[in-house]
Order: structure tokens, then C-alpha cells, then sequence
């Protein structure tokens, strides 16, 4: 057969064998024609078995006969199975039959065509049943086959439409087991309103089951202000008002033009505009036109020209860093810009919901700016500015190793650069991870011994730059600041010691050595034993090197009378206490007694394995990296003040500005001393927060100088007795004079705590040493000790005495008049003294400080006071301060001021002005006074800077800006002192301190004032908004320490007030939030790096938290304060007080770190078991 009808002739053609072959592929030999005749006889039959059978009627439901036979049920059960399969195949498939022809729906739904199709075939076979029973047994092959297969509608010709379908009356069940219809045979259909045709409205409703059409109100609960997402759109930026689109222009509109009424363009009338009250674009949309196209692309939105705005920024920095790639601070403020443009709405936004997250997202800032500076640092390989700022934006993405590293580079690239050193030694020095005491004391040593070597020339490729030798010295004081923060005491003495004998003690021959070469002939002597810098009998290197040559020291014997063995069982008092507090007792205690570095008596055959504590040995090598040379006087003479002042001896210089607030640990800042009692006189020690070695004292405790034990003070008089000798003239005086007044402040210590016993022998003691210090040839003529001992002698209460030394002095000066600045300031304190005497400022001690003033004026000689000075000498008096400051003030160093001027003249003028100011005040008035100070403060306004001066810029008086700072101090002290003794307002002082301390953020002793007196004020909003302007535009850490200051007096105040005896009374000053304000204070200080860095910070934030009693926040806090300050160690030894279940950790963190750890709790036990 062939597989193509049409192509039967030719498979059967007698053709050659050939052609065959290539036809063979046409015929199908293994199709039979049998098969398909008899399936097209099949569909005939049933055509013909139901056209000769009665129309089509359904039968009622009745069960079957049971003689049918078996061959009817077979059909119908296999049928039934093919159907089966057959739905679940097309099911599976998802896809539905649809009959070409004759589909019909009665019902108007939608049925599935699987139910259609078995009710048509089972109405197909319920009629035959019905016409055939009679012949069933007959056909029962046809059956078979009818039930075997599918039949199509199109395959029966015979059949009308009509007789297609019938009625069907079979009763369906689930209508009585459900309360509807099966949903798949009821029409779908989208109901619009309750309505329903054919239905009177007005008799009839229906009531409709389900959701009602209408929607239903929504009741939206209002959102306060501190919701979400009320606060976003808080925190978005505002929408500028515009009148007009202009072009956007980055350059800054100086004048906005107000449009008149003569530039107003009257109205075109137009055909379709009559009343000429369309604008363009409507008459344009009425003639069915759309806006021309530069209209079209105007932003409309103010969120449009905003953008462009940015983008026309953004293109005109791109031109000029293109043009300018060498601009450093050009590319600084393109990355400074970054953070403008990402607070703009979606300048780069991509997609709709990006915006916000652009907006918010730090990440995306950092990575912008970063990519910023890798551009600048292409164009500019050498600039350290750019590296600084790419590692600084960097600390968010790196890890510290990575980090340390990449400082490694830079510091290798330039090892010159003191700047860069100072950052790097703050990095390491705060980073808690990698930060360990030793690492870092080597890390010093490196960058003193890299910066030696540069400056000595040792380094070709890096010369020394200007100002080495200054940052240098501080970065050793530093130094020294830390090994004290970090208990290694020893080491910072031992420091300072080499420090003395490797400047001012240097033999002759190695003096034009290198740095290097000099430390290695200082180890011979270092390591010799001999006396050093502080102990006994100390003589120096450059002594100890000629005696070498000549065969050593001659051994004389030692004096046994000092020797007195220290009492070391009193460490532990009481043994009933708690152990953390045994513990911090006696570590104290030890800190105070073991700051000085052991070494053996050769005296009692000691040797180094006698020493208790190996940590209190000091090596060569400890010390040897961080010895610099210093050529400058200047900073020879700072090197001896600042090692007294570590030991504790008040001075006039403070550390410098870049560790003055890494070594701040105290909050002696804060304690007026004798400051209110008597304003015009009392001892400024100016301690600065620093405290001194071996004291770690809790906060909260006065700082005084109490002195050191017996071998403590010893060692400062050695100290002072080796180097008064080194100097002459105005600094061997400093010296004298701080050597007194360390003296004096013990006495001052004695007066306030009232020890009557301590007071006599202190007080005979300081008068000693006044007298031996005067009785000096070059001392004799030196009015500042003269000074000193005058108001020693008036401490102590004798007045007369005191009299009697001023009068004398004044005597020996001679007729100076005006121009000797000691002279006036001999004569301000004597006057001073007696106007602080009484409080009467018109009585007899008026008329005594009066009196010395006048005869300050006069060419003849001095006389003491006989009685009231006449109203002729008051007035000629008055005429000699005008002419004198009129002169002071006309010197060419105040009409063009300078950096810094000569000292005397500086001297002078502030002698001057406080003299002509207290003269004013006790002839005339305070208003008098203030007027002297006015005219100096308008002379001297330009001079001052608005950054101010730091501190010791006042103390040193070597430049205008310092002359008007002490001119302020002596104002402020004056117009406190008239608020004493008489009624004055308060707004004068106020307005004055404000204007003070706007010039000079930085002065302590003006912030002291002015929290002084606005503590006193129930109103802190003025006092509020003034610290807020003053933190906004300063970088000095005082503004931040005394506004917390401030509002803890104010809580302190409150708290009072609400608790009599400790019971609870009814509150007559709310609280108003004042703990949050004040850890908001902390949090907002804490933020820049200085404050970050600041050990006395973090413990005042510390003791603030657990004195409210957030205990779990304060534990928090202090693990937050050695991620910033792991180095000092009173910060461990307040946690161990504030959390004493928390101390074998904190110990077992001090070991790790190898902070100094003088009583091991192994000890402590032991010691406890006695």
C-alpha cells in the first residue's frame, strides 16, 4: 500500500529497477486496507442505530435489570476508565476542548467542557438503552464499541440540533447537602449597585449575601510627631519658595531685583483669549498646540531645579579640579561637597524607590568620597593631606592590620613630617585591639630616634623642616604623659632624669657627635650607678666623665641618718573591708610611694636581685630611642618646667595643645580654690586637669597640692638645687618663684582643711625657704620673691610683718614711677591685700591701698602710710597713669601687632592697666575701672584673635592677644569682688565673661567665673544658647567640659531642692530633661577626636551614669572609653569601684594590655592570709 494515495500508480508501474529504489520510501508495507474499512463502518452503524430509534427522552432513574449480561457492563467500565484518564491527561496539560460546531449554553455560565461531554455521551447511551432492548443481545459488538471510544458530534450527520440536548430531570443530591449551586454551574457576572430589574423599588428589596459594594470609611489613627515616618519628613530637607524658573547658575545671586508695576507687560487679546486672562500655555492648549521645545525642558519642580542646581556644582568642580589638578584644597572641598550633594533629593537616583536609600546611605557618601581622593592623589603623590584624609575615610572600611600597615607606608614615604608622626602615635595609641604598652613605648622611641636622625642630617633624602626641634620636645613630654597615664611612672622619671643630664650635663667631647653617637657614650654612665638628675650627691654626666679620666670617685661614706625603712603594713589597714576595695587601697598607695625608679644602695651591698618589683628597674635600653638633643634655651628651660610640673610644682607653662587633652585625667579644672573667697589675690596653681605622678586619686576629689611623702620631696629639692644654677636672670627667677609658691600651696592646703599642727611647721618651713632663697646674691634685688614672701607672711596672719616686708621692698626699689613693671606689680598685690582686708571699700584699707598707689605715680622715694592721701595727689596720680598708658598704647609693637612682641613692654602694660584700674576703682568707681578697661579692649581688639589663646600665651605675656587676656581676667576679678562688697548687677560681669570668653575659649579660669555665677540663675536658656554658639565655632575641649559642668551644678541644684534630710517633698523646679541633656552634652563632646582621646571625659561620663544609676549603659560606656583610651589606667581602676564583680576581668584586661599592675591579686591574697 502506498503511503500516498496519490502516488499508488506509480509505485505499481513497471518501470526499471532504479527508479524503484528511489520511490521505495512512498509505499508503507505495513498498512492493511482492511482495518481502515472497518473503522469507517463504525460511525455509520451508530448514525444508523440512532436515527431509526424514537426521539431522545430521559427515563425515570431506576436501577438496572439484574439479567443484563456482563458483555453491557464491560463496555461501560472501561469507558468510563478511558474518560477518566483522559481528563486527568488533559487537566494536566491545562488545555481545554472546544467543539467546533453546535456548543450551546442554556444557563449563560461558563462550564467546563469535561461535564458537557460526559452528559452528552450518557444521554447518547441512556436512549439507546431504552430503543434497543429488544435487540440488545444483537448488537452488542456495536455497544461494545460505541462505549470503547469517543464519539464526535460532527462524525453523526443524522442528528438536529434540537434533538442534541434534553432536559435532564435527574435529581442531584449535593443540592440538598449544600446551600447553593456548585459554583462552576452558576454564570459569572459583576454586580454594579443593590438594585435588581424587574422588581418595584418601592415595595420590594433584596437583601444581598457578601461584601457590600460600598467602601467602608476608613478610620486612620493620627500620627504624632515622633512616629516613623512623621519623623522622615521631619528630617527632610525644606523646599526653597521660587517666583520665576531660571537657568541654574552656580555662581551666588548678590542682588534679587523686585519686579515693579511699569515692567508688568499689559494683556494680548486675541480671538481666543478676549478677556486676555489665559496665559501661554493655555491659549496654546485651546488652538490644540503643545509648549514649544526649550519650554518643555525647564524644570517646573522646585526638586527639578534643585537638581540641576547640584549637577551644575558638580560640573563646574569637575572643570577645576580638571584645570587645577594641583589644588589640594580644591579637591578637599569637592569631597566636602559630597555630603551636600547626597543630602539633595536624588540627584543620582536611578529607579523610583532609590532615592531614599541614596540619601541615607553613609556607604555610598564614603565610597564617593574615596574615589575623589584616589583621583586627587593621582594628580598629587606627594601631598600628605590627601593620604591623611583617604586613611581617615578608610578607618570605616579597612581593618586595623590593613590600616597599620598602609600608616607604615606613608610614615616610610615621609619620615620627616612631625604632623604625621603626631597622628600616627594617636592612631596606634587608640586602637584596643592591636594596642599593647610596649608596642606603643617602642613606637615613641622609633619616631624620636627618626626624627633625631633627620634633624642631625643622618637621613639624606629628607631634611629637616622648619619647627622639628618645638615638635619634637612635645612629642617627649607626650611620651612621658603616657608611661604616667599607664602606671610605668618609673620610666617617665627615668626619662626626664636622662633627659637633664643629657642636655644641660653633656661632656664637651661628644657635644659634635650625632644624636646616636652622644646615647652611646651617655650608657657608660647611665649604667655606672652614679647619682642622677633628683638623687643625692648627683653631679652629672659631664663630671662623672672627667673623673673617669682621672680614675673614678672617691667613695667618702654614706649618711645613715635619713635612711628610715618604709612602712609597708600600712597598705592594708583593714582587712574587714571588701577585697576590690583592699585592693584599690593599697594600689594607690603604691602608686603614691613607688613612682620613683629603684635602684640598689651600694651603701647597704644592695644588688638588682634585691628589688621586690623587677618592673621598678628602669633600663638603658627603656629609654635610650626617646633622648633628643634641644640647642634652643627656650625649650631647655620648658624641659626643666615641665618636669617640675610632672612632679607637681605649679607652673606658668602648659603641655602643648596637641597632648594637652591626651594627658587631662583630673577634674581639678573645675575647683576654684580660694578663688571666690578673695577674687583679686588668690593663687592660680593652673593645674589644667593634669594630675601629678603617683596620684590616680577617685573623682571627685579637690586637687591640692598636698605634697609627696618624705623621699618625694627630697627628690624635688635635689631637682630644684641641681638646676637653679644652669640658669640666670628672669628664668633663675621663674625657678625661685615656682619653688615659693609650691611651698605656698601647702600652706593654702593647710588653711583650708584647718590642720592647725601642719600649718606651724609648714609655715616655718616656707618662710625658711623664702628667706635662704632671698638671702642669695641674686636674689637680693628680686621683687617677684620679695612678692611671695610679703604674701606669705599676710597667709599666715601677720599682717604687720607683711607690711613691714612690702614697705621695705617698695623702699629698695626706689623712684621707678611707672616704668618697672616688678615694681607695679609689688605694688598692685600690697594694694590687693589691704582693699581684700575689709569689705568696706571706702574705710582705712581703702585709704592704705590708695596711698600705694599714688606714691607708685611719684619720683620721690617711698614711704609707708601716715593717713589719707590728699585730693591734689589723687588727681595728679590719675594724670600720670593716663599719660603712661597713652604711651604704652602708642608703641609701635600695639599699633601693629604682631605674633609675638618683647617681653618687657608686654610686662609693663599689663602692670599698668591693673594698677590704673584698681586706682580708678577705689577714687572713683567701678564704672571708671570699666572704662580704663574699654579703651585698652579697643586698642587691643584687633590683636586678639577669634580662635583665642591657649593658656600659657597669658602666662608667658609675649604678645597683645595675651595683654587683653589678662586685662579681661583682672576686670572679671574685679567686678566679682565689687558684687561682694556691695550691691551690683549681674548683667555687667555676665556680659563681660561672655565677651572674654569669645576672644579666649581656651582659659579656664574665665570658664570657672562664668559657671560660677550663672549657676546661680534659675534660667539656663541664655547660658544654654551661649555654650551651644561657642562649641559651634571653637575647637577647644573647655566649652564642652564646663557646659556639662554647668548643668550638673543645675541638676545638683534641682536635686536639692526635691530632697530635704533624703525624703521626698513636692517638686518646686521641675527637672526638664536634664539628664539627657547632659549625656547628649557627653555624646555631642566625645565626637570630635580631642574629645574622643580625653581620659578626664570619659570619666566624668562614667561617674555621671552610675551616679544616676544606669549601671548596665555605664558598663557600656567604660568598654566604649578603651576603644578610644585603652593606655590609661584610671580609667580600670574607676570600673573596678564602680563594678566590683566585674575586677578579675578588668585586672586580667590590665595584664593583657600590660598596663602597670603594682599589687597582683595573688599578693593580695597572700597578704590577706597574714
Amino acid at each position: 500500500m502506498a503511503l500516498f494515495p496519490a502516488f499508488a500508480g506509480i509505485s505499481g508501474a513497471p518501470d526499471g529497477g532504479s527508479a524503484r529504489k528511489e520511490l521505495d520510501w512512498l509505499s508503507n508495507p505495513s498498512f492493511c486496507v482492511g482495518a481502515i474499512t472497518s473503522l469507517s463502518q463504525q460511525p455509520e452503524e451508530v448514525t444508523a442505530l440512532v436515527s431509526e430509534g424514537s426521539p431522545l427522552t430521559r427515563s425515570p432513574l431506576k436501577s438496572e435489570p439484574s439479567d443484563e449480561s456482563d458483555s453491557n457492563k464491560k463496555p461501560k467500565q472501561t469507558s468510563r476508565k478511558k474518560k477518566k484518564e483522559k481528563k486527568k491527561k488533559r487537566k494536566h496539560h491545562h488545555k481545554k476542548i472546544k467543539r467546533k460546531h453546535g456548543q450551546t449554553s442554556s444557563s449563560g455560565s461558563e462550564p467546563d467542557s469535561e461535564p458537557d461531554k460526559d452528559k452528552n455521551s450518557r444521554s447518547i447511551g441512556d436512549s439507546k438503552k431504552e430503543s434497543e432492548k429488544p435487540s440488545r443481545e444483537d448488537n452488542a459488538a456495536a455497544a461494545a464499541a460505541i462505549g470503547h471510544r469517543l464519539v464526535w458530534l460532527e462524525d453523526i450527520q443524522a442528528l438536529n440540533g434540537g434533538e442534541t440536548f434534553r432536559t435532564d430531570k435527574k435529581p442531584d443530591p449535593a443540592n440538598w447537602e449544600y446551600k447553593s449551586l456548585y459554583r462552576g454551574d452558576i454564570a459569572r457576572y459583576k454586580r454594579k449597585g443593590d438594585s435588581c430589574l424587574g422588581i418595584n423599588p418601592k415595595k420590594q428589596c433584596i437583601s444581598w449575601e457578601g461584601a457590600s459594594t460600598e467602601k467602608k470609611p476608613s478610620h486612620k489613627h493620627v500620627e504624632r510627631y515622633f512616629t516613623k515616618k512623621s519623623v522622615v519628613l521631619m528630617n527632610m530637607d525644606g523646599v526653597a519658595v521660587g517666583s520665576k524658573n531660571e537657568p541654574p547658575s552656580s555662581e551666588p545671586i548678590s542682588f534679587i531685583p523686585v519686579k515693579g508695576l511699569d515692567e508688568v507687560v499689559p494683556p494680548v487679546t486675541t480671538w481666543l483669549n478676549p478677556l486676555g486672562i489665559y496665559d501661554q500655555s493655555t491659549t496654546q492648549w485651546l488652538q490644540g498646540q503643545g509648549p514649544s521645545e526649550p519650554e518643555s525642558k525647564q524644570p517646573d519642580s522646585q526638586t527639578d531645579r534643585e537638581s540641576a542646581l547640584l549637577k551644575a556644582k558638580v560640573e563646574e568642580f569637575n572643570r577645576r579640579v580638571r584645570e587645577n589638578p594641583r589644588d589640594i584644597q580644591l579637591w578637599m572641598a569637592f569631597v566636602a561637597f559630597q555630603d551636600e550633594v547626597m543630602k539633595s533629593p536624588g540627584l543620582y537616583a536611578i529607579e523610583e524607590g532609590e532615592q531614599e536609600k541614596r540619601k541615607r546611605s553613609l556607604k555610598l557618601v564614603l565610597e564617593k568620597k574615596l574615589a575623589i581622593l584616589e583621583r586627587a592623589i593621582e594628580s598629587n603623590q606627594s601631598s600628605v593631606e590627601l593620604k591623611l584624609a583617604k586613611l581617615k575615610l578608610c578607618t570605616e572600611f579597612w581593618e586595623p592590620s590593613t590600616l597599620v600597615k598602609e600608616w607604615q607606608k606613608l610614615i616610610f614615604l615621609h619620615p620627616n613630617d612631625t604632623a604625621l608622626w603626631q597622628k600616627y602615635l594617636l592612631f596606634c595609641q587608640s586602637q584596643f585591639s592591636t594596642f599593647t604598652v610596649s608596642k606603643i613605648h617602642s613606637l615613641y622611641g622609633k619616631c624620636l630616634s627618626t626624627l633625631s636622625a633627620v634633624k642631625d642630617g643622618s637621613i639624606l633624602s629628607h631634611p629637616a623642616l622648619p619647627g622639628t626641634e618645638e615638635a619634637m620636645f612635645a612629642l617627649f613630654l607626650q611620651h612621658c604623659h603616657f608611661l604616667r597615664q599607664a602606671g610605668h611612672s618609673e620610666k617617665a622619671v627615668s626619662l626626664f632624669q636622662a633627659m637633664v643630664d643629657f642636655t644641660f650635663f653633656k661632656p664637651d667631647s661628644v657635644k659634635d657627635l650625632p644624636t646616636k653617637g652622644q646615647v652611646d657614650f651617655f650608657e657608660p654612665f647611665w649604667d655606672s650607678g652614679e647619682p642622677r638628675a633628683g638623687e643625692k650627691s648627683a653631679r652629672g654626666w659631664r663630671a662623672w666623665m672627667h673623673q673617669q679620666e682621672r680614675g673614678g670617685w672617691v667613695v667618702i661614706g654614706a649618711d645613715d641618718e635619713d635612711d628610715e625603712p618604709e612602712d609597708e603594713d600600712q597598705e592594708i589597714r583593714d582587712k574587714s573591708l571588701p577585697k576590690w576595695q583592699i585592693w584599690l587601697a593599697a594600689e594607690r598607695s603604691r602608686d603614691q610611694r613607688h613612682w620613683r625608679p629603684w635602684r640598689p644602695d651600694k651603701s647597704k651591698k644592695q644588688t638588682e636581685e634585691d628589688c621586690e618589683d623587677p618592673e621598678r628597674q628602669v633600663l638603658f635600653d627603656d629609654i635610650s630611642p626617646s633622648l633628643i638633643q634641644l640647642s634652643s634655651p627656650d625649650l631647655r628651660f620648658q624641659l626643666v618646667a615641665a618636669f617640675l610640673q610632672f612632679l607637681g610644682v605649679p607652673s606658668d607653662l602648659s603641655p602643648p595643645a596637641s597632648c594637652l587633652y591626651l594627658a587631662m585625667d583630673e577634674n581639678s579644672i573645675f575647683d576654684n580654690g580660694l578663688h571666690d573667697e578673695k577674687p583679686l589675690t588668690s593663687l592660680n596653681l593652673s593645674f589644667s586637669g593634669i594630675s601629678c605622678v603617683g596620684r590616680s586619686d577617685p573623682l571627685g576629689c579637690r586637687r591640692w597640692t598636698r605634697g609627696h611623702n618624705r623621699e618625694g620631696e627630697e627628690f624635688i629639692r635635689n631637682i630644684f638645687h641641681l638646676v637653679m644654677p644652669l640658669f640666670s636672670g628672669q628664668e633663675r627667677s621663674q625657678l625661685c618663684f615656682s619653688w615659693l609658691r609650691y611651698e605656698m600651696a601647702k600652706v593654702i592646703w593647710c588653711l583650708h582643711t584647718k590642720n592647725k599642727k601642719r600649718l606651724k611647721s609648714q609655715g616655718k618651713n616656707c618662710k625658711k625657704l623664702a628667706k635662704n632663697l632671698l638671702k642669695e646674691p641674686e636674689n637680693r634685688n628680686n621683687l617677684c620673691l620679695w612678692k611671695q614672701y610679703a604674701h606669705l607672711e599676710w597667709l599666715l596672719g601677720n599682717m604687720e610683718e607683711a607690711r613691714k616686708v612690702f614697705d621695705s621692698a617698695l623702699s629698695a626699689a626706689g623712684s621707678r614711677e611707672l616704668r618697672d613693671w616688678e615694681v607695679c606689680e609689688l605694688s598692685l598685690l600690697y594694694a590687693e591685700l589691704e582693699v581684700e582686708l575689709l569689705p568696706d571699700p571706702r574705710g582705712a584699707s581703702a585709704a592704705r591701698a590708695v596711698h600705694v598707689l599714688t606714691r607708685l605715680t611719684e619720683s620721690g622715694p617711698y614711704g609707708p602710710y601716715s593717713g589719707p592721701v590728699l585730693a591734689v595727689h589723687i588727681l595728679k596720680a590719675r594724670k600720670a597713669y593716663e599719660h603712661a598708658l597713652q604711651d604704652c598704647l602708642g608703641e609701635s609693637w600695639v599699633c601693629s601687632p604682631a605674633p609675638t612682641a618683647p617681653a618687657a613692654p608686654c610686662h609693663r602694660l599689663i602692670s599698668l592697666v591693673k594698677c590704673f584700674m584698681l586706682f580708678q576703682y577705689l577714687t572713683v568707681g567701678i564704672d571708671a575701672a570699666v572704662r580704663v578697661c574699654e579703651q585698652v579692649y579697643a586698642k587691643l581688639k584687633g590683636s586678639a584673635s577669634s580662635g583665642g589663646s591657649s593658656p600659657e600665651d597669658a602666662g608667658s605675656a609675649q604678645s597683645p592677644s595675651s595683654v587683653l587676656e589678662a586685662v579681661m581676667l583682672m576686670h572679671t576679678s574685679l567686678l566679682r569682688f565689687h558684687m561682694k562688697v556691695s550691691v551690683y548687677p549681674l548683667a555687667p560681669l555676665r556680659q563681660a565673661l561672655s565677651e572674654a570668653l569669645q576672644l579666649y575659649p581656651g582659659n579656664q579660669v574665665l570658664w570657672r567665673s562664668y559657671v560660677q555665677i550663672q549657676s546661680k540663675s534659675h534660667t539656663a536658656s541664655k547660658t544654654r544658647r551661649f555654650f551651644d554658639a561657642i562649641t559651634r565655632s571653637t575647637k577647644p575641649l573647655e566649652p564642652w567640659l564646663f557646659a556639662i559642668e554647668a548643668e550638673k551644678m543645675r541638676k545638683t541644684l534641682v536635686e536639692s531642692v526635691q530632697r530635704v534630710d533624703g525624703r521626698d517633698v513636692h517638686t518646686t523646679i521641675p527637672e526638664t530633661g536634664l539628664t539627657h541633656r547632659i549625656k547628649a552634652l557627653f555624646e555631642n563632646a566625645l565626637r570630635s577626636d580631642s574629645g574622643s582621646q580625653c581620659p578626664l571625659l570619659w570619666r566624668m561620663y562614667l561617674n555621671f551614669l552610675v551616679s544616676s544609676g544606669n549601671r548596665e549603659r555605664s558598663k557600656g560606656v567604660f568598654y566604649k572609653a578603651l576603644q578610644s583610651c585603652p593606655w590609661a589606667k584610671v580609667l580600670y581602676l574607676d570600673a573596678v569601684q564602680h563594678f566590683p564583680e566585674e575586677m578579675q576581668e578588668i585586672l586580667d584586661l590590665m595584664t593583657e594590655k600590660e598596663l602597670r599592675v603594682r599589687l597582683p591579686m595573688e599578693e593580695l591574697e597572700l597578704l590577706l592570709e597574714d
